[in-house]
């Protein structure tokens, strides 16, 4: 894996328009948030890629661009419709693009976009949100890659630790036999086994990226949590007496994992995230 930025290229985006006078500030004020590629940074809004730059400049999707402007009318004509086109200047539609971004997000993704928008590593936090969508060559010849939805750092202990989220819709954490979700964890657990000093070295010149980028100093990564954490959000009281722990906190199959569950993710601490415990086996 690589978290690089070619020098041009990090000089380019801090003198964009667009950077200067709307994402920068939106980064700083935790309303984006910027992760670090190989030789490309992606700005994250309310769960979805809001932009992507890279040595061609600013990229956005198609449905984010797609911006309407319907002169304060609700209905448009056909007539009307087809003369409309995508738009052509980022910096003066950027809060329609920021609408659409979030309009178009999954449960799970608002929910892991509320963890960063409050705890990005530009935060007052002690345990911040490093990276989120973090993408690693599969280990299994059958897959290409894994994602993994967050990746936390401790500024005390220097240390990462990656995390699985999960709402409680999602049908890959129920099974009374064995949860898809075990799978995804013990392949990440083998990730981080096989390519902690890879991971460590990326995420390392990470850290030294976007302390350029917003003069910031945080310190770079000496460690790695080995056990990838499960997050599961989204449930209500009766839910988490019923459900949750009858088949999850309550089930031998999830016994070893860690875990932790909260109904309000708005609600999340990061320090008891990265505390979370692993679920004993009840006999």
């Amino acid at each position: 894996m690589k978290r690089q930025l070619d020098s041009k290229i990090e000089t380019n985006l801090l003198a964009e328009d667009l950077w200067i006078s709307q994402i920068n500030k939106d980064c700083t004020g935790q309303q984006a948030f910027l992760a670090v590629r190989n030789d490309r940074v992606d700005i994250y809004h309310k769960g979805g890629k809001l932009f992507g730059y890279d040595k061609n400049g600013f990229k956005t999707h198609v449905k984010y661009a797609s911006v309407i402007s319907s002169s304060n009318k609700d209905y448009l004509t056909e007539k009307e419709l087809s003369a409309q086109r995508l738009i052509s200047d980022f910096e003066m539609n950027y809060l329609r693009i920021k609408e659409n971004c979030a309009n178009y997000s999954g449960v799970e993704a608002l929910g892991v976009s509320d963890i960063y928008h409050r705890h990005s590593y530009l935060s007052d936090s002690n345990v911040v949100v490093l990276d989120i969508e973090v993408s690693l060559d599969a280990v299994e010849k059958e897959r290409k890659q894994d994602r993994i939805d967050i990746l936390l750092f401790n500024r005390s202990t220097k240390t990462l630790q990656f995390v699985e989220a999960k709402h409680f819709s999602n049908p890959d954490i129920w099974s009374t036999d064995s949860p898809k979700v075990l799978g995804q964890i013990a392949r990440y657990q083998e990730q981080i086994n096989l390519r902690k000093s890879e991971i460590l070295s990326a995420y390392s010149e990470y850290v030294q990226i976007i302390n350029r980028v917003f003069g910031i100093t945080l310190p770079e990564p000496i460690g790695i949590d080995p056990k990838p954490t499960l997050l599961i959000f989204g449930f209500d009281s009766n839910q988490r007496s019923g459900r949750l722990k009858g088949l999850i906190t309550d089930n031998s199959h999830y016994a070893g994992i860690k875990c932790y569950p909260i109904g309000n993710i708005k609600k999340l601490k990061p320090e008891n995230l990265w505390n979370a415990n692993a679920i004993v086996e009840k006999k």
